[in-house]
């Protein structure tokens, strides 16, 4: 081997050995402050709300005591820096900003909001001790946290706003007329993350019921570890604000909203728990109870939404607890987010004004249940419009549902005579049915039969459907209704008769134990809903079970069993819709009975008479022809089984 060779090895050697050793030498110094870390991390729980002590003490104990702290103090240092470490240090304040509508508390610890009251609506109590504003969660569950990595050193520090106290400045008045709250979180000397806070008092209830809420990245860009997003988490516990904890239950619930839709998703109804994920960008989350809800609004869109919900014990005052962690995109350029919060009602006229900066609806009005499809569509161009035209005139709710009913039955009048009518010409005709029956009583004739009758209808004029078709088209109206009333916050706290709230069941007797289906309580206005039912039942059956043999066997389930069902069914239910159902009925009776005092059966018969005389050789429909061919292939089918 040649000099040039061992030089070379040599040489190697050297650059091996020193960097095995400079090498050892970091890895002990890196050993050593993670160390320090970790025994800082140690001890963070310990210092995140510090308190007082009671007394000093004195001597030797007092001296280790402050050597402790001061330890405590350079580790945080080390750990997190000086800025972040001293805001751990101090006390927790509050500051109240307010409006005409609600008043919202703030925390500097994590510079949350921590309790929001509405003004203008009170928890369920009895008549005469409503007094206790609606509170939308427990103070003590709030949590709005955003999550990010920072730098200090050669190390990546996991900063949570929850754990550290932020410096608020004075409450000022801006030149558009709102309420500034700004908060502050110090990173580095000339670095921090800004909230600023905004409340209006416009008196213009979509504004009035949101806070904008700006997040600024002031300077932060050169302290900020490298990461693609900032991670926020939201959570509270919601109070039970209604009278009964089930019904007010079924309509809580975690819903949000995707970009650029018109309609919300949300993870529908439960006892128990309940959670998604979902992986798209998210416009909005709302936790929403039956007649309020608290709203995240990022115009921006969220990344992602991991949601859930668990509901809480009956009888503990809370309702649900609420959670939802997210995300929000970040570079080294980004500056901030414009945010928003809505914390307010439920109402219709409000949420459908809730607009984006650029005035693009948020379609929140959404979180308000009034049914899908035609029923929404009912609902939302007929039904509200009306109930708000007259309550703006009337102040008694239970006489404005009674406006509503008759109403809605004078629009409807047309079908319900139209109904009646075919009824009757089926009545009238039975007699010429049941000598077709004479005349084919073999099972084998049963198609001729078919045929002959069909025949017979359309020689008179009669639709077999007409009676039903009237019905069906007025379905959408009785579910829009069932809709409405749980849903319309308009009625919550409004008393009537003996009822003290008709968002609310009535209760006229409280008893001592639970009945299955039923509940522990009397509502007299669905057992009023009941008897009348029953009633309309009966007098329906008496009119159609003679003119339409096959309603005979249906008797027990219409006249019995369904009242009996409702009853069931409502007794827990809104007194508003009870009381409205009572009334739809009561209406329908008497239209019964008048119209049939107004309709004369031979009249009809001779009108019938003539009809069938003009169609003796008439042209048959389209759908006859094809009913009477599907009759003959049926026949023929038969006769080969037969065969």
């Amino acid at each position: 081997m040649d000099k040039k060779s061992l030089l070379g090895i040599a040489v190697i050697a050297v650059l091996f050995l020193g960097f095995a050793y400079f090498s050892g030498k970091e890895q002990e110094q890196y050993k050593k402050e993670l160390a320090e870390y970790e025994a800082y991390q140690d001890s963070l729980a310990a210092v995140t709300r510090p308190k007082q002590a009671a007394a000093a003490v004195a001597g030797e104990e007092g001296a280790a005591s402050a050597a402790d702290t001061l330890s405590l103090h350079e580790r945080q240092v080390a750990g997190l820096g000086e800025y972040l470490a001293a805001a751990r240090q101090g006390e927790e304040r509050f500051i109240t900003l307010e409006n005409d509508v609600m008043t919202v508390r703030f925390s500097t610890r994590g510079g949350q909001i921590v309790d929001v009251t509405l003004k203008d609506y009170t928890r369920y109590a009895p008549r005469g001790e409503r007094n206790e504003l609606v509170k939308l969660f427990d103070p003590s569950t709030a949590n709005f946290d955003l999550s990010f990595y920072v730098r200090n050193g050669l190390n990546n520090v996991a900063v949570n706003t929850t754990d550290y106290l932020f410096e608020a400045d004075s409450v000022v008045r801006t030149d558009d007329g709102a309420q500034l709250l700004t908060m502050r979180l110090p990173v580095a000397a000339d670095a921090w993350l800004q909230y600023d806070y905004r409340i209006y008092d416009v008196q213009t209830p979509e504004r009035d019921y949101l806070v904008d809420f700006d997040v600024r990245l002031v300077n932060m860009a050169p302290q900020m570890a490298n990461q693609t997003s900032i991670g926020i988490t939201w959570s509270n516990s919601s109070y039970q604000n209604e009278k009964g904890f089930k019904n007010e239950n079924m309509y809580t619930t975690l819903s949000y909203r995707f970009p650029g839709e018109s309609s919300i998703e949300d993870l529908g109804m439960s006892e128990k728990d309940k959670s998604k994920k979902v992986s798209t960008a998210v416009n909005w989350v709302a936790f929403k109870q039956q007649y309020f809800s608290s709203v995240f609004i990022a115009p921006e869109n969220l990344s992602y939404a991991d949601m859930s919900f668990d509901t809480a014990e009956e009888g503990s005052e809370l309702l649900k607890d609420f959670s939802l962690q997210t995300a929000v995109p970040y570079t080294a350029q980004t500056e901030g987010y414009d945010f928003a919060f809505y914390f307010g009602p439920n109402k219709y006229a409000i949420l459908k004004k809730v607009a984006d900066a650029e005035g693009e609806s948020l379609h929140m009005e959404r979180l308000i249940p009034l049914g899908w499809g035609i029923f929404g569509w009912v609902n939302r161009w007929c039904v509200i419009p009306v109930f708000d035209f007259l309550r703006n005139y009337i102040p008694n709710f239970g006489i404005i549902i009674l406006i509503l009913a008759v109403l809605i039955k004078l629009v409807i009048s047309p079908l319900t005579y139209k109904s009646y009518v075919s009824t009757a010409k089926m009545r009238v005709i039975k007699p010429e049915v049941d000598e077709l029956a004479k005349k084919y009583p073999k099972k084998e004739d049963a198609m001729k039969r078919q045929q002959a009758t069909m025949e017979l209808y359309r020689k008179a004029g009669i639709n077999p459907m007409g009676g039903c078709i009237p019905m069906l088209i007025q379905l959408p109206i009785l579910v829009a209704m069932f809709r409405f009333f749980p849903a319309s916050i308009e009625l919550r706290g409004e008393s009537f008769l003996w009822a003290d709230d008709l968002s609310s069941y009535d209760s006229i007797l409280n008893l001592p134990f639970s009945i299955p289906f039923y509940g522990d309580h009397i509502s007299l206005f669905a057992l009023l809903m009941a008897v009348s039912l029953f009633i309309f039942s009966y007098v329906n059956y008496q009119q159609t079970a003679s003119s339409q043999p096959q309603m005979a066997g249906m008797k027990f389930m219409m006249v019995y069993l369904m009242p009996v069902m409702m009853l069931l069914w409502f007794n827990s239910y809104a007194s508003g819709l009870c009381f409205y159902y009572l009334l739809s009925n009561l209406i329908t009776i008497g239209q019964t009975f008048f119209i049939r005092r107004m309709i004369d059966d031979e009249k009809i018969h001779a009108i019938m008479k003539a009809n069938a005389a003009k169609h003796t050789n008439g042209k048959k429909s389209r759908f006859q022809q094809r009913y009477e061919e599907l009759l003959r292939q049926q026949e023929a089918q038969q006769r080969a089984k037969r065969k």
